[in-house]
C-alpha cells in the first residue's frame, strides 16, 4: 500500500511526459487509451493547449477492442490520419490498458512506418511512471532518431560558443518565461543557443544539435538525450538549472570549463549540505538541487533535497533522498525546519514547520500556474 496517495496529488503521468516533450515538433502523438487521458492533459497539464496547435489525439479503444486485442483498427486510424495531415513523425503512448493486455508498441510501429514512410516511435509508457519518464524516452528517441550527425559547426556566428538546452517542458517550466530567460543568459554570455528541447525550437532545430559544443541539462527528462549525444558525437554535457544570479554564473563557468576539457560537470556538486538542514526542498531532482545551490550561495543556508520523481541517484548529493511515495516523504519531512515545495505537498508538513510555496505544473497543474515564479538568473 506504499504506492498509494491519500493526502497529497500525483505527479502527471508517462503518456503525457511524452505529449509534453514532442508538443512543439510537428508531430502526430497518439495515446492508446479509452478516453479521460487526452482531456486530463490537454486541461490540466498543458498549457499551450489553447494557444498553439499540437497534433495530440486519443485512439478511444473500446471494450471490445480490449478484450479481443483489436491492434488492426488502432493501425488503420493511425495510418488514415497521417496520410491526411503529414505529421513530421508518428509516435504512440501506452496508458494502462494496454499495458494490461500487452500492447506491442514497436511492432505496431514498425508497421505503421513501413506503411506510411513516416519516421514512428512506440512508446512503452504505462501510466503507472511519471511524466519524466516519458519526456526522458522522448527526448532520448529524437536524439537516436533525429540528430543530424553532418550538422555543420561551421554554421553559426563566428566567435560563439554553441549550445543546446535540454529537459525544458512546460511540467517543469510552465509558461511563465522561464526558457526564454535561459536563453537570453546563455545569450549575453556570449553563447549561441542551437536549439531548446523542446520548447521555443523546431525539430530541423534538434537535427542541428550535432553543431553545439556543450549540452545544458536542465531537467532529469534531458539527461537521456545529453547522454547519447556525448556518447554518439563527443558533445559534453552540463547538468544544472541556471537558479539565481550566482549559481547562475557558476553555470556559465561550468559551460566554458566543459568546452575546454570535454568533460561532463555537474553545478551544483560542491554545495553545502547537512543532515540537520535548515531548508528541505522536494521536487524534481536537477531543478531542486540548483535551487538547494542557489539558495546555499546566495542565503549561507544548509539545504537537504527529495527527489519526488524519477532520477539518476548519482545526480543526488549524500544527504539527499530519492523519495517517490507519499508515506516515505511524509517521514522524511517529520524534522523539517523550511520546506520549499508544491502547495499540495502541505498536508504531509508538520503545523509548526515553515512552508515556502513553489507551485509545479507536473504536480498540481494549472491550479497555481499563475503563481510559478521565474526565478532563472534572478536574485532569490
Amino acid at each position: 500500500m506504499r504506492q498509494i496517495a491519500s493526502r497529497i496529488s500525483i505527479y502527471s503521468a508517462d503518456p503525457f511526459g511524452v505529449c509534453s516533450a514532442l508538443y512543439e515538433l510537428g508531430g502526430l502523438t497518439v495515446m492508446h487509451d479509452a478516453s479521460g487521458c487526452n482531456s486530463t492533459y490537454n486541461t490540466h497539464d498543458e498549457p499551450r493547449w489553447y494557444d498553439m496547435d499540437s497534433m495530440v489525439y486519443i485512439s478511444g479503444i473500446s471494450e471490445m477492442e480490449a478484450i479481443m486485442g483489436d491492434d488492426d483498427k488502432f493501425i488503420n486510424d493511425i495510418i488514415y490520419t497521417a496520410k491526411e495531415l503529414s505529421p513530421n513523425f508518428i509516435a504512440m503512448t501506452g496508458t494502462p490498458i494496454p499495458m494490461m493486455i500487452g500492447t506491442d508498441f514497436k511492432a505496431i510501429a514498425s508497421i505503421i512506418e513501413k506503411e506510411t514512410n513516416i519516421p514512428t516511435f512506440g512508446f512503452d509508457t504505462t501510466g503507472m511512471h511519471s511524466y519524466v519518464s516519458g519526456a526522458y524516452k522522448a527526448f532520448e528517441a529524437l536524439a537516436k532518431r533525429f540528430v543530424d550527425e553532418k550538422a555543420d559547426k561551421k554554421e553559426g556566428t563566428e566567435g560563439k560558443k554553441r549550445v543546446n538546452i535540454i529537459g525544458a517542458t512546460p511540467l517543469d517550466f510552465s509558461v511563465n518565461k522561464s526558457v526564454e530567460a535561459m536563453k537570453e543568459l546563455l545569450e549575453s554570455d556570449g553563447f549561441e543557443v542551437v536549439s531548446t528541447w523542446a520548447m521555443g525550437s523546431t525539430l530541423d532545430d534538434i537535427k542541428k544539435s550535432a553543431a553545439a559544443d556543450v549540452n545544458l541539462v536542465v531537467s532529469y527528462s534531458g539527461m537521456g538525450a545529453a547522454k547519447y549525444l556525448y556518447e554518439k558525437f563527443g558533445i559534453p554535457y552540463v547538468v544544472g538549472t541556471p537558479f539565481g544570479k550566482k549559481f547562475a554564473e557558476l553555470v556559465i563557468n561550468e559551460l566554458n570549463e566543459a568546452i575546454k576539457t570535454k568533460e561532463n560537470k555537474i553545478a551544483y556538486k560542491n554545495r553545502k549540505t547537512a543532515e540537520d538542514a535548515d531548508i528541505t526542498i522536494v521536487g524534481e531532482s536537477i531543478m531542486s538541487e540548483s535551487l538547494a545551490c542557489a539558495i546555499s550561495e546566495e542565503k549561507n543556508k544548509t539545504v537537504k533535497v527529495i527527489s519526488a520523481l524519477e532520477t539518476d541517484e548519482k545526480l543526488l548529493l549524500d544527504v539527499d533522498k530519492l523519495a517517490m511515495d507519499e508515506e516515505e516523504i511524509t517521514e522524511l519531512l517529520k524534522d523539517a525546519k523550511t520546506i520549499i515545495a508544491d502547495p499540495l505537498y502541505k498536508p504531509i508538513c508538520q503545523i509548526d514547520s515553515n512552508f515556502i510555496s513553489l507551485p509545479h505544473e507536473g504536480f498540481s497543474g494549472r491550479i497555481y500556474r499563475d503563481e510559478i515564479p521565474n526565478i532563472i538568473n534572478k536574485n532569490l
